[in-house]
């Protein structure tokens, strides 16, 4: 037995090989960006988004209210409706970023190659959330580029008190960036879910019941003190506040503090991914 293994008084143990965060995070890269699902999923990401806008925006009509002149439609939120669509395609980008690897049995390979279970999760965040960047992106700017051609052939126009929708105007902006923050949060709820969960159904449950449902069950409280509250830690209706541009007042919650609450959902979940992760096998 060779003589560095025995050590005055040294223990016989294996030595688990450190792996920086840059090789962490370039070994989760190559695998997301060899899979097919992926780029699928990342694609159907701004169809639906974009499709889902384009069809609430299409539906408008000025006539009639401006006649009246009760019109006050927010035409950039309505242009970004389909983000309330997209998240959902979103958070199974995420989720599969965990579970197709518990599903396939390859974590176990991903554990070995990185012991530390909080660099994997780290890497697998980083990924994820600079894959769901430019979805959310494009998503974001192909909706805001339908909804402006849209709601000028709806009547939308600026005698109307309706100026072209811009990213030169200061909530137009706002709007746009948070919606596409907000994407990728919502990629990072679905990772944290699947790090707990591990299994991909389950999973998807979670996370429908949590994007979709919180929000339906809030809306049906009785209390509208209830309700409000409700919806001010509904990481979806908090969330989605950012994307408003005009009666602000009406809101549950700020557009900023909205997209916070969202933020902290995620490092919730994230945490207690990683904490399920850190306690039990592989």
């Amino acid at each position: 037995m060779s003589e560095a293994l025995l050590t005055a008084g040294a223990p016989m143990t294996a030595v688990r090989p450190r792996v920086r965060m840059t090789a962490a995070v370039h070994a989760e890269w190559t695998k997301l960006r060899t899979l097919r699902s992926t780029w699928w999923l990342l694609l159907a990401v701004v169809v639906c988004t974009a499709g889902v806008g384009a069809l609430t925006t299409g539906a408008l009509s000025a006539g009639d209210c401006l006649a009246a002149r009760t019109c006050d439609e927010d035409t950039v939120k309505l242009s970004l409706t389909g983000v309330w669509v997209g998240q959902s395609v979103m958070a199974l980008f995420g989720v599969l970023a965990v579970t197709a690897e518990y599903g396939t049995g390859t974590i176990g390979a991903t554990l070995a190659a990185v012991p530390s279970r909080l660099r994997v999760l780290a890497a697998k965040a980083v990924v994820v959330g600079a894959l769901a960047l430019p979805a959310g992106t494009a998503s974001v700017a192909v909706s805001l580029w339908a909804g402006r051609l849209l709601v000028l052939d709806a009547g939308f126009t600026t005698a109307a008190g309706y100026p072209p929708i811009s990213l030169a105007d200061g909530p137009t902006l706002r709007a746009a960036c948070g919606a596409v923050l907000y994407f990728v949060l919502v990629s990072l709820i679905g990772l944290g879910l699947g790090a707990a969960l591990r299994d991909t159904a389950g999973t998807l449950t979670a996370v429908f019941l949590l994007l979709y449902g919180f929000p339906l069950v809030a809306s049906l409280l009785a209390d509208p003190d209830w309700m409000e509250n409700a919806q001010r830690v509904s990481p979806t209706s908090a969330g989605l506040s950012i994307l408003a541009t005009r009666n602000l007042d009406a809101l549950p919650i700020g557009p900023w503090p909205g997209l916070g609450v969202a933020a902290l959902w995620a490092v919730g979940v994230l945490g207690v991914g990683w904490g399920v992760l850190r306690i039990r096998d592989a």
